[in-house]
């Protein structure tokens, strides 16, 4: 996720003595927590013709009251379009859920960002990293993810968000549909790495949440836009079964590598990709551009799917 966002007129310094001057309190924020399966719908239209930015379209999200420094250790092209960074923070009380993103502050800069996080609770707990895949953009955060941001680079960052999975080992198991637009295969990629995580612990250990088998449908406009698509194809070889993926192409024009081809359709995701994973212990997770969720949802409303077990959020 990454999306247009406010100028607020601060620097790193003065956003982080003053934040009640920008976040709502904590009282005032609508939490949307009736399980641990939460989804968050953010209204893709508005009367003006100004795009509402980063801050105002999650006014009403759920916000952590902790901002942490943290210090960029890697960078990687993801694509042509896409830097990967990789964040240590420096706070050890830091947490996220699945599937949630952070605001970004940078030092100079008076836009706040908003990115999805694209790695899993895991990875901060054992080595205190954090992910973010931004695509290259005007937007200043982004701008200066692409331009200037070096090793070393020193950002703070504040977790929130209701799209999220954490289920708990009490929870009754549930089966994922995921399924991602672009770069909205971010946080729907950070939820992919904690069901594995689940699986590796419940394996292990013989305890905890058992998870369902989960499916991801993901399309881009071609091969080469499909992140984190290597990984993937490691999660479903590490997971047989349990983990299964299908890439879908929309504009791809040069031919696809023989890693990929038995995974990859030409063409929109279709009901009939989705009919056959309908079931009452089934829960659908959607991320893209609005109107791929409209056209998802009132497809998944037209197989039967009760509006209750589909979540997804909207950022563009």
């Amino acid at each position: 996720m990454a999306c247009a966002a406010i100028s607020v007129g601060f620097t790193i310094p003065q956003l982080l003595r003053g934040t009640s001057r920008i976040f709502p309190t904590h009282s005032a924020l609508v939490v949307l927590r009736h399980s641990a399966f939460c989804h968050c719908t953010v209204n893709g239209t508005t009367k003006s013709k100004r795009k509402m930015d980063h801050l105002e379209r999650t006014a009403n999200n759920f916000r952590q009251e902790m901002i942490s420094q943290a210090k960029v250790c890697g960078i990687t092209n993801e694509s042509e379009t896409v830097k990967r960074l990789r964040l240590a923070i420096t706070n050890k009380d830091f947490t996220f859920k699945a599937g949630q993103w952070v605001d970004f502050f940078i030092p100079g800069v008076s836009v706040v960002g908003g990115f999805s996080i694209c790695s899993s609770p895991g990875l901060l707990e054992r080595d205190g990293i954090l992910e973010l895949a931004v695509k290259r953009a005007v937007h200043p955060p982004a701008h200066w993810i692409h331009t200037e941001c070096t090793l070393d680079s020193e950002v703070a960052l504040r977790v929130g968000g209701d799209f999220f999975f954490d289920p708990q080992p009490g929870d009754p198991p549930v089966k994922l549909v995921l399924i991602a637009g672009g770069v909205g295969i971010n946080p729907l990629f950070s939820i992919l790495l904690h069901v594995a995580d689940l699986h590796e612990y419940q394996e292990s250990k013989g305890y905890g949440y058992k998870m369902g088998t989960v499916k991801l449908y993901y399309s881009a406009k071609n091969t080469n836009e499909l992140l984190f698509k290597k990984n993937i194809l490691g999660l479903m070889n590490a997971f047989p079964g349990k983990i299964t993926c299908h890439f879908h192409v929309t504009q791809q024009s040069s031919q696809i590598c023989k890693e990929f081809q038995p995974y990859v359709t030409e063409g929109r995701i279709s009901e009939e990709d989705l009919e056959k994973h309908v079931s009452k212990y089934t829960l659908w997770y959607i991320c893209g551009p609005p109107p791929m969720i409209e056209s998802i949802s009132k497809l998944l409303a037209n197989i039967g799917v009760p509006r209750d077990c589909v979540f997804f959020e909207k950022w563009w």
